[in-house]
């Protein structure tokens, strides 16, 4: 089982059911084929730096995840078949960023809070 986080830009005009509604079924995907996952967070509406389709502003949600390798595949399959995703981004974690990623859930310091208040 290898640590994933996947980062997604779906489409502004989505109503907050329906934002809802596609994070339940791409987490659910990820539970179906062998994965389970460790935390999601949806950022909301965000401007973009250029524009998408048209879009200046998208819906962010960002999932960690763990899963087996050959299950990635099909995610990434679902997300292109997908209308309402801009864009799409699955990064393999190594330690340090899994690490990382509990420290800053669980309100330790992180080291780069420092270099956010300057």
């Amino acid at each position: 089982m290898n640590n994933y986080e996947l980062m997604v830009i779906f489409t502004p005009v989505l109503s907050e059911e329906d934002f809802k509604a596609a994070q339940k079924k791409f987490a659910k995907l990820v539970s179906e084929n062998g994965g389970s996952v460790v935390a999601e967070n949806a950022w909301g509406l965000k401007a973009l730096a250029y524009p998408i389709q048209k879009k200046t502003t998208g819906l962010y949600w960002v999932m960690e995840f763990t899963s087996p390798a050959e299950s990635i595949e099909k995610l990434k399959i679902q997300l292109l078949r997908d209308e309402s995703v801009l864009r799409h981004l699955c990064t393999k974690l190594d330690k340090y960023a899994v690490e990382y990623n509990a420290r800053k859930k669980s309100g330790v310091k992180t080291g780069s809070e420092k270099a956010m208040e300057a």
